[in-house]
């Protein structure tokens, strides 16, 4: 049984309770987006999707509303910028805490013996298959690569 669904529910009644309309909408957001997930998913035989794919599913929804908000602060739109940033931070109280990069990526370094940006890809593979959904892949790459480009 997913860990988080039970969440989304009880984060929508506190906040329908509390009248907090930009909350209730935001969870509004993330239900209605793993609901799709959800749908996406059946035709593999998957009814509900586990919490790696949920968490996955909600960096992605982070990930997209940075892009907007950058995109709004350079159209010189405040209100949205403000809208996105609430979003933002009511999807990411919902992520688990995270694992730190740095240490990560060096004990993945370490881990594989990578020397060189050729080892990216083992370094990564390591990453993924030791933290899953509990580190941000699109930084950890970064990190990797910055580390063992000479």
């Amino acid at each position: 049984m997913s860990a988080l669904r039970p969440q989304f529910a009880a984060a929508l009644a506190e906040a329908m309770r509390a009248r907090d309309s930009a909350r209730t909408s935001t969870v509004r957001l993330i239900l209605a987006r793993l609901k799709d997930v959800d749908i996406a998913s059946r035709p593999k035989g998957i009814a509900q999707v586990p919490d790696e794919e949920i968490v996955s599913m909600l960096r992605g929804m982070v990930k997209q509303r940075r892009e907007s908000v950058a995109m709004y602060a350079q159209g010189g739109r405040q209100d949205l910028v403000d809208k996105e940033t609430a979003e933002i931070a009511v999807i990411e109280g919902f992520l688990p805490a995270g694992v730190e990069v740095g240490p990560a990526v060096e004990a993945a370094i370490a881990e594989t013996g990578a020397v060189s940006v050729k080892d990216l890809g083992r370094v990564m593979a390591a990453l993924k298959a030791k933290h899953g959904a509990l580190i941000d892949m699109a930084e950890a790459g970064a990190a990797a690569r910055a580390r063992l480009n000479p």
